[in-house]
């Protein structure tokens, strides 16, 4: 039982926040957003896994390119 917190608590840190930034979006539990991921990709041969990169990449770039600056000399 500890190996899966373990296993569950190192994909919720390193999983780019996709899921908990669109559930926040959305208004809905995180925990329900990943099990739509997983079971979405049971049914569509890993489609949506791919789905899921693309958006945390996208999620990546956009907070590359909306990072909040302190002052008016870091332009």
């Amino acid at each position: 039982m500890n190996t899966m917190h373990n296993i569950r608590y190192f994909f919720e840190k390193h999983g780019f926040e996709v899921s908990s930034r669109l559930a926040e979006r959305l208004g809905m539990k995180a925990k329900n957003v990943r099990l739509f991921f997983i079971y979405s990709s049971f049914a569509t041969f890993g489609l949506w896994f791919f789905v899921y990169l693309t958006f945390a990449f996208w999620l990546r770039l956009k907070d590359l390119v909306y990072t909040k600056r302190t002052s008016v000399f870091d332009l």
